[in-house]
C-alpha cells in the first residue's frame, strides 16, 4: 500500500482498497472498509463497523464511526454505511447507529459536508446535500436529496426534511420540512420555496408553477394541515414533480412547519 503514510495505524483486518489514500497520524479500525480512490487525510479516525465507498474524500480531524451519544447504547455492533463520490471536511462527526433506531446511520452520494457538522446516530442523508458549517443533525433525522443547510442549522431527533427543502442560517428545525420549502427562523416557519434551487437543477417553469400550487395549498388558503395535506395528496398523482409530496406525507409523523 504504498498511498499509506507509514505514521498511519491501520488495524490489519481492516479493508481497504488497494487505491486508497491515507495521511499522516490517522487511525481506521478493524471493521472498517473503504473503497476504490477514497482519501483520508492526516489525523483521521475511523472506527466501528464503518463502510466507506468510493472516491470520497475525508479532510483531516473528521471522526468517523465513533460509538452513538445515547445513553441506551451497550455495544451492539451497529453501523455506519458512506456512499460514494462524498466530500466530508474537517471536524466532522458521524456516529454509528443504535439497536433501538435502525441500527444504522446512512449517508447517500455526492453529499458536501463542511466542517464542524455532525451527523448523529441512526440518521439517513440521501444524495447531492450540502450541509454548511456546523450543521447538526440529532438522532434519527431523515435528509432528503437535494437538501441544503444553511449554517448552524440544528435538526430536532426524529425530523424528516423533503428533497429539495432548504433551511436558512442557524435555522431550528423542530418540526418536518416539507418538499422544495425553505425554512428560517429559531422555531423554523416556511420562507417560501427554493426556486432558484429548482431552476439551477433544471425544473421546467411549469413544473416550478405546479409546485408553488402545493406551497400555497398547505401555507396560504387557510386550511387545516389536514386539509392541505388530502388535497396535496390527491394531485401527487398528477406530475412527477408533485410525487415526493405524497412520498413524504406518508412517513411525516410529526406534522410539518407552518
Amino acid at each position: 500500500m504504498t498511498h499509506i503514510h507509514p505514521t498511519a495505524i491501520i488495524d490489519p483486518k481492516a479493508q481497504l482498497d488497494s487505491s486508497v489514500r491515507v495521511g499522516a497520524y490517522s487511525i481506521i479500525g478493524p471493521n472498517v472498509q473503504i473503497g476504490a480512490g477514497s482519501d483520508i487525510g492526516p489525523h483521521v479516525v475511523i472506527d466501528g463497523h464503518t463502510t466507506i465507498g468510493r472516491e470520497n474524500r475525508v479532510f483531516q480531524f473528521a471522526s468517523l464511526g465513533a460509538l452513538p451519544q445515547d445513553k441506551k447504547y451497550h455495544g451492539e455492533p451497529t453501523k455506519l454505511i458512506i456512499g460514494d463520490n462524498n466530500t466530508i471536511r474537517e471536524f466532522t462527526t458521524f456516529n454509528t447507529g443504535t439497536v433501538t433506531g435502525i441500527g444504522e446511520t446512512r449517508i447517500g452520494n455526492d453529499n458536501w459536508i463542511m466542517a464542524y457538522v455532525h451527523i448523529a446516530h441512526d440518521c439517513v442523508v440521501g444524495n447531492h446535500t450540502i450541509f454548511a458549517n456546523n450543521a447538526s443533525l440529532a438522532g434519527h433525522v431523515t435528509i432528503g436529496d437535494w437538501v441544503i443547510l444553511g449554517g448552524f442549522s440544528l435538526v430536532h431527533q426524529f425530523c424528516i426534511i423533503g428533497d429539495h427543502a432548504m433551511t436558512a442560517f442557524a435555522a431550528g428545525i423542530h418540526k418536518d420540512v416539507p418538499p422544495y420549502v425553505m425554512a428560517a427562523g429559531y422555531r423554523a416557519e416556511p420562507a417560501g420555496l427554493n426556486s432558484e434551487g429548482l431552476r439551477r437543477r433544471g425544473f421546467r417553469a411549469e413544473q416550478i408553477t405546479n409546485i408553488k400550487r402545493m406551497y400555497k395549498l398547505l401555507y396560504r388558503q387557510g386550511l387545516s394541515y389536514e386539509e392541505a395535506k388530502m388535497q396535496i395528496v390527491n394531485e401527487a398523482d398528477s406530475a412527477p414533480e408533485l410525487a415526493v409530496f405524497k412520498a413524504f406525507f406518508e412517513v411525516s409523523q410529526r406534522g410539518v412547519i407552518r
